[in-house]
């Protein structure tokens, strides 16, 4: 942003103004990779590998920046895998290749990346990343660098996902069938072009050693964390695909008649492009609705992800765009403008998120306020209503149940704390105290077995102390009683003499 714009938005929106500031002054990158320290891991010493890191930044600004703060040579990694399978989805997305030249492409990708010196110049002048299949001899000769346990996962993964995207894009070629029609038929889409993406990474993770080997088996959780991402941007872009006539919301959702009936007795969309004419915003939110209420059900999969990761930088790495996510849909929840034009978080707001998507507990709050915020705009009338408050409502018990909200951490004392006015709290002292009950009679029971003796002469000290001590408070109660007394007489003796 430049000076005018930050003055304008100090004037509109100071505290987002503050935001961005604070996250300019106080942000600083885990690590410069262009410094000489960093070139063993970075390659940025190598011409082909800063190409390779500068495509990066030409291709993705959003995850360019996040993907370079991981620690050691997984940023690198991560980059190549990236530039792969953004060399995939240009090919996928070219809408002037034909059928015929695009699936062998995309079904023999896996092998083409790795020959020295292929490249492919037949992208439509529109593509904005063709130039990255243009320059691929410089990914591949970094491809080729890769130690086997690494590249057998990126070319194992471009296999699945080039394959899968084949099978869907020679489906629309072949039966002029423009629309995903079922949510399992969508569910599969997203797998292909970013479940596989987590399960890849996962495998990095592991191949790496930076996170336990059994992490790289969780494929549920790391397919939900891809699938998310991939709804998000669906529910979001939609616009911008309906201009390019690329539909990807599955007619099992938008075709619904109880969204017709909800909106005053209409008839169901038929079209994909009639959710964005006048005169039928109220039934293209519940819509969109519909669409949200599928997005959230792989949220508490992704917060469950998440809580098994154990290094700062992957973990940041991975929570940063899943909380963009969440607020990527709150944005988007009841918002008809999201049919006009495509809209995104300010930048105030993703600088926040990234300030603060550093640990799971506050990652898990940040989907519990996005969820808060989505079921409060939540109208009775919308057909997702139920559906929408049960998947906030998930969300709200998993946070409740992995990190209670009554439960303070970051006290002077170090130890946790207790919101007073929660009536969990009593509950949970109540639980402390008989703990503290029963650990004190275990350790009596102990004392008894190993040396009774000893035990019977400590209570007869302690009763015998404890009568010492109330006869010397006695005595002392006495001795300041008489005294007082005798104060009290002189002083009538003395006031009688002078009288």
């Amino acid at each position: 942003m430049g000076v005018a714009s930050m003055l304008t938005l100090l004037l509109t929106h100071p505290i987002e103004f503050r935001t961005l500031l604070q996250y300019k002054l106080w942000h600083e990158p885990k690590r410069d990779i262009t410094a000489p320290s960093e070139h063993a891991t970075s390659g940025w010493d190598r011409p082909a590998m800063r190409r390779c890191w500068e495509m990066l930044d030409e291709t993705s600004r959003s995850f360019s920046g996040v993907i370079k703060e991981v620690e050691g040579d997984l940023a690198r990694l991560i980059c190549l895998f990236y530039l792969v399978l953004r060399g995939l989805d240009t090919i996928e997305d070219d809408m002037t290749l034909p059928d015929e030249k695009k699936q062998p492409l995309l079904r023999q990708f896996h092998t083409l990346v790795l020959q020295p010196g292929w490249n492919f110049t037949e992208s439509g002048p529109n593509e904005k990343d063709r130039h990255l299949l243009v320059e691929w001899p410089v990914v591949s000769e970094e491809l080729n660098r890769l130690e086997p346990r690494y590249l057998d996962v990126i070319i194992d993964i471009a296999d699945k996902m080039g394959n899968g995207m084949a099978d869907f894009a020679h489906k629309a070629a072949t039966t002029d069938e423009l629309y995903v029609e079922t949510i399992d038929e969508y569910n599969l889409y997203c797998h292909y072009v970013a479940g596989l993406v987590g399960e890849g990474l996962t495998r990095l993770w592991s191949a790496s050693g930076k996170e336990a080997a059994w992490l790289g088996e969780q494929l549920e959780l790391s397919n939900a964390m891809g699938i998310m991402l991939q709804k998000t941007n669906i529910i979001r872009d939609f616009r911008e695909d309906a201009d390019e006539r690329r539909f990807f919301w599955p007619r099992e959702i938008w075709g619904r008649a109880e969204y017709g009936k909800a909106a005053g007795g209409r008839p169901p969309f038929t079209d994909m492009p009639q959710m964005h004419q006048p005169g039928n915003e109220q039934q293209a939110l519940w819509v969109q609705s519909g669409m949200i209420v599928d997005a959230l059900g792989h949220a508490c999969d992704a917060l469950d992800y998440l809580r098994l990761l154990t290094k700062q930088s992957v973990f940041c790495f991975c929570a940063i765009p899943q909380t963009m996510a969440m607020a990527t849909l709150s944005l988007c929840f009841m918002n008809y403008e999201m049919f006009q034009r495509n809209i995104k978080i300010r930048k105030a707001e993703a600088a926040s998120l990234v300030m603060r998507s550093t640990n799971p507990r506050d990652v898990a709050y940040i989907f519990r306020d996005y969820a808060r915020s989505i079921h409060a705009r939540a109208d009775p009338a919308d057909p997702n209503f139920l559906k929408l408050s049960v998947a906030c409502g998930k969300i709200e018990q998993w946070c409740e149940r992995n990190y209670p909200s009554f439960v303070r951490l970051g006290t002077v004392s170090g130890g946790p704390q207790f919101d007073p006015y929660d009536a969990r709290t009593k509950v949970v002292e109540a639980t402390q105290a008989r703990d503290r009950e029963l650990a004190r009679e275990k350790r009596l029971l102990e004392l008894r077995e190993k040396q009774p003796g000893t035990l019977v002469q400590d209570r007869a000290d302690a009763e015998t102390s404890t009568g010492e001590v109330l006869f010397y408070v006695g005595t002392a109660f006495l001795i300041v009683l008489v005294v007082g007394m005798g104060a009290t007489w002189l002083l009538l003796q003395w006031f009688d003499s002078r009288a």
